[in-house]
C-alpha cells in the first residue's frame, strides 16, 4: 500500500465517523425543536380552550335566560366552521340527514344551490326542473333578503333552513342582480325537490349527441353510461356534455365522469391535504374511454366543483373543448365526519388541482372559446347598504323601478349553437388531416 493511500485510509474513518455525529446532533436538533413547537401548540390551544371554557361559563351563569347547554355548543361549532372558509360547516342531526339525501338526489326545498362569495349569499345554480328553475332564478343572483328578513349577517346553514319547508308553502327571495342592476321580488312555492343527474340525452343535429349532466350524485356513472350507449346506438358521432349550472355534489362521481372520456393514465385530478402522506393523485384507468369523437363541454359561473374537475381533466388532457364562460372557482374537497350525537361536521380537507397543477379557488377554468349569454355592465354597489337606506333614495328608487317582468325569457341558446358549431369544425379539422 502506498503511502499517500494509506493516509487516505486513516483519514476516511474519521471523517464518517463525524458526518455521522454532525447528522445525529443535526437530526436531535431538528426533534427537539419539532418536540418544542408541537408543545408549544399544544399549550397555546389548552390556553384558548380554557378561554372558552370560561366564556361559556358565564354564558350559563350570567345571560339573562337560561341557556340550553346543546344550543350553546351547537351556536359555538357553527361559528367555529363558519370562520374557516365559505364552505366549511356544522350540521345539526336535522341538516346531517338532509346532506345525505341530497347526495340521493331527494329533499325539499325550491331547488338552489347557494354559496357564499363576497360575504353576500349567491346563488351558484337553480336545479333543473324546480321552482327556482322555472322562476328565472340565475347562477350568480344574491339573495339578500328571505320572506323580508336582510340575510347580511346570515349563516349559510341558516340560509338553507329558512329555505327548507313543507311543499307547498310559500317563500319570497329577494333578489339583486348585479349584472342588470336591479332588486326584485321573486315569490317560490316550496316542493318536493327530486333530481336526475342526467336531464336530457338526445340527438340534436348532424349525429351530434347532447348531454345536459345537472349534478354528481350516487347514480350518476351509471345513469351517464345508459345516454351514452343510447346516444352510441343511434350513431352519434360528436358530444356536447353541458355542464352549465351544475354546482358539483361528489368527488367520487366527477372523477368516474372525468374517466368516460378520457385514455388510460390521463391524470384526471391531484388532491393536496395538510398531511402529504395524503396526497394523491387521480389517473383515468381507460376501462371505459369514450375516444372516438369530438368532445365539447359546456360551463358557465354556474359550473362548480366537480364541474370544474371533469372540464380541467377534459381541457388539460385535450381529450375536447371546454366552450361558454369561467366557471365558479371552487377548488376546496369537502369531507362529512359524523359526531356521536348524529350531528357532522362539514370540513374542508383538502384542495385539488388540475391535471396541469393549477389552482383555480377563486379563478375558475377559462373556457377554450369563450361565448357570452348575458349582456350588461356590472356596477360594483353595497347592495346591504342600498337595502338599509344608506345610499341615496333616488338612485335606490331607479333601481328598484326597473322592469320586473320577463326574468327568464325564451332567447336562442347561443352557447349551445357555437358549441354545435365547434364539433363540425373538428370534424372538419380530422378529416382534412386524414
Amino acid at each position: 500500500m502506498r503511502p499517500s493511500a494509506f493516509i487516505k485510509k486513516i483519514w476516511v474513518i474519521p471523517a464518517v465517523v463525524l458526518a455521522g455525529l454532525l447528522a445525529s446532533i443535526a437530526i436531535a436538533a431538528v426533534t427537539d425543536k419539532a418536540a418544542v413547537d408541537k408543545k408549544k401548540t399544544r399549550d397555546d390551544l389548552y390556553n384558548q380552550m380554557e378561554l372558552f371554557a370560561d366564556a361559556v361559563s358565564i354564558v350559563r351563569s350570567d345571560y339573562v335566560d337560561e341557556i340550553d347547554s346543546k344550543k350553546l355548543i351547537y351556536g359555538a361549532m357553527r361559528g367555529m366552521l363558519e370562520s374557516l372558509d365559505d364552505f366549511s360547516q356544522f350540521l345539526d342531526p336535522d341538516e346531517h340527514n338532509e346532506i345525505r339525501l341530497e347526495t340521493k338526489g331527494e329533499f325539499g326545498g325550491v331547488g338552489i344551490e347557494i354559496g357564499m362569495r363576497d360575504g353576500i349569499l349567491t346563488v351558484i345554480a337553480p336545479i333543473s326542473d324546480t321552482p327556482a328553475e322555472a322562476a328565472g332564478i340565475r347562477s350568480g343572483d344574491k339573495i339578500v333578503k328571505i320572506n323580508g328578513k336582510i340575510t347580511k349577517s346570515f349563516q349559510l346553514n341558516e340560509a338553507v333552513k329558512e329555505m327548507r319547508g313543507v311543499p307547498g308553502t310559500i317563500i319570497t327571495l329577494t333578489i339583486w342582480r348585479e349584472i342588470e342592476g336591479k332588486i326584485f321580488d321573486v315569490p317560490l312555492k316550496r316542493a318536493t325537490i327530486t333530481v336526475h343527474s342526467i336531464k336530457n340525452a338526445k340527438i340534436i343535429e348532424d349525429k351530434i349527441g347532447y348531454i345536459k349532466l345537472v349534478e354528481f350524485q350516487e347514480n350518476t356513472p351509471i345513469d351517464l353510461d345508459a345516454a351514452l350507449k343510447k346516444l352510441e346506438r343511434e350513431g352519434m358521432n360528436g358530444l356536447i356534455l353541458d355542464l352549465r349550472n351544475n354546482p358539483g355534489g361528489l368527488l367520487d362521481t366527477s372523477i368516474d365522469v372525468s374517466e368516460r372520456f378520457l385514455p388510460k393514465d390521463a391524470v384526471i385530478v391531484s388532491i393536496k391535504s395538510r398531511d402529504k402522506s395524503e396526497d394523491v393523485t387521480f389517473k383515468s384507468g381507460g376501462r371505459f374511454a369514450h375516444l372516438g369523437y369530438p368532445m365539447v363541454i359546456l360551463v358557465n359561473d354556474g359550473s362548480a366543483s366537480g364541474s370544474e374537475i371533469v372540464a380541467s381533466a377534459v381541457q388539460d388532457n385535450k381529450r375536447g373543448v371546454v366552450l361558454g364562460t369561467k366557471t365558479f372557482g371552487k377548488a376546496f374537497v369537502q369531507t362529512v365526519i359524523p359526531l356521536k350525537d348524529g350531528s357532522a361536521l362539514r370540513l374542508t380537507t383538502a384542495a385539488y388541482l388540475t391535471p396541469h397543477g393549477k389552482l383555480i379557488r377563486g379563478q375558475g377554468i377559462i373556457p377554450d372559446i369563450i361565448v357570452l349569454k348575458d349582456a350588461g355592465d356590472k356596477k360594483k354597489v353595497d347592495i346591504f347598504e342600498r337595502l338599509e337606506g344608506k345610499i341615496d333614495k333616488k338612485e335606490k328608487e331607479i333601481a328598484e323601478s326597473k322592469p320586473k317582468e320577463s326574468l327568464k325569457g325564451e332567447q336562442p341558446d347561443i352557447q349551445l349553437e357555437a358549441a354545435i358549431r365547434a364539433i363540425k369544425d373538428m370534424r372538419t379539422r380530422k378529416s382534412e388531416k386524414t
